[in-house]
């Protein structure tokens, strides 16, 4: 990063460390003039979303999340018409996304294998022993450095409700639950979180399941082997693989006309009496990849300097990753946060997860910075200069 920061002739980066490292690569980046591209959540937590937003404003450099979905055509048609009215009036959106994960198991720390920088992938993160299960993907379910399944997959089905709603900001309450079933093993994070989301009318609500499962909104499907089957009267020649659900979201309107989508198949808008009302299908072939639209998308607003063009820019997108945030804050304190209460309170440690406790001070000799009094939330929309220690929250 320091050297692609410092040569005159980049223009752009594309940022896809893990999101720990997020908000320091970002900012460093707009702060040497550079573009950004950064894979989703936006944000490690909320502190860096606002501290982002607020950095790419006042160097006026673009910088866009990866949320492929933004960019894709069939999508960008379905938002429309339905944000044109066309199943009436949304009230509710919800996200599904029940994918497996099998369990990490356990590991003893061990010595740092050759040719990894241990110090440098921890970066902001607390220092700690090298222990496999942290590096290599599943630092995504350990909270020094991930934001568990919520933060990984479900930042998208939550950016897709949140499109379908106008892109709300922050919502009046939010409340977790789920937990960590079934697996014996180091992971932190849990593999079946819900949460839901009281905007000021519209509600949203994400659920995202790691372990088997039942579909739910979208029919159950298989992922991997077909599961052949044997002669008559033995077992199938190869097992069955786990049902799930595709990612997915659907809406509710006041005139009970449902909209259903799945990232994978056909968008699909019907009546209450089932009459087929539009239907979209994803485009198939050369030129319709999601990330490669997105990306021409970014670069397309690189050189036109105007910041509307972004599809999913941070000042918008770390609105999704902060719902996820949001979420693990009311898991792990396990109490509903209310936003939209006039008082600031500091109650059973929602404050505290806002931000870091500590950063590290220095990785080899870099010092990072993430100012400590930023604007945070206020439930309204708007954002209030208090200190990142506190959030305008009330836990009851």
């Amino acid at each position: 990063m320091r050297e692609l920061f410092a040569d005159p002739g980049i223009d752009a980066v594309s940022i896809a460390a893990p999101n720990h490292w997020h908000a320091l690569a970002t900012i460093w980046a707009c702060q040497a003039g550079k573009d950004v591209y950064s894979e989703k959540p936006a944000c490690y937590n909320i502190h860096e979303g606002l501290r982002m937003a607020q950095v790419a404003n006042e160097t006026k450099r673009m910088v866009q999340i990866g949320s492929q979905h933004r960019s894709m055509p069939f999508k960008i048609r379905a938002m429309q018409a339905m944000q044109g009215g066309l199943i009436g009036k949304i009230y509710m959106a919800k996200g599904l996304c029940f994918k497996r994960r099998a369990s990490i198991g356990h590991k003893q720390d061990s010595a740092v294998p050759p040719g990894v920088n241990w110090d440098l992938f921890l970066g902001p993160a607390p220092q700690r022993p090298f222990n496999e299960l942290r590096f290599k993907y599943n630092w995504h379910w350990f909270w020094d450095t991930g934001n568990g399944d919520i933060g990984n997959q479900g930042v998208h089905e939550i950016g897709l409700c949140r499109w379908a709603l106008g892109d709300p900001e922050w919502p009046q309450s939010a409340f977790a639950s789920g937990g960590k079933y079934a697996y014996d093993d180091d992971q932190e994070t849990p593999n079946t979180p819900a949460r839901q989301l009281r905007l000021r009318r519209p509600r949203d609500r994400v659920r995202v399941r790691g372990i088997l499962t039942g579909g739910e909104g979208t029919p159950v499907r298989r992922m991997g082997g077909r599961g052949g089957r044997g002669p008559a009267g033995a077992p199938p020649a190869t097992p069955p693989a786990p049902p799930s659900t595709s990612p997915s979201a659907i809406c509710f309107t006041e005139a009970r006309v449902g909209r259903r989508w799945t990232t994978r198949g056909s968008r699909r808008i019907r009546a209450e009496s089932g009459e087929l009302v539009m239907e979209e299908h994803p485009e198939r072939g050369p030129g319709s990849d999601g990330t490669s639209l997105h990306m021409e998308n970014f670069l397309a607003a690189c050189r036109s300097r105007n910041v509307k063009d972004l599809r999913d820019p941070i000042s918008n997108a770390h609105f999704s990753a902060g719902l996820c945030h949001l979420a693990n804050i009311g898991y792990r304190t396990g109490h509903k946060l209310n936003l939209g209460r006039p008082a600031i309170h500091r109650r059973r440690g929602s404050d505290k997860q806002i931000t870091r406790q500590a950063y590290r001070k220095t990785i080899r000799g870099v010092r990072p910075r993430l100012s400590r009094r930023q604007p945070l939330p206020d439930g309204r929309g708007s954002e209030s200069a208090i200190g990142a220690a506190t959030v305008r929250a009330v836990v009851s």
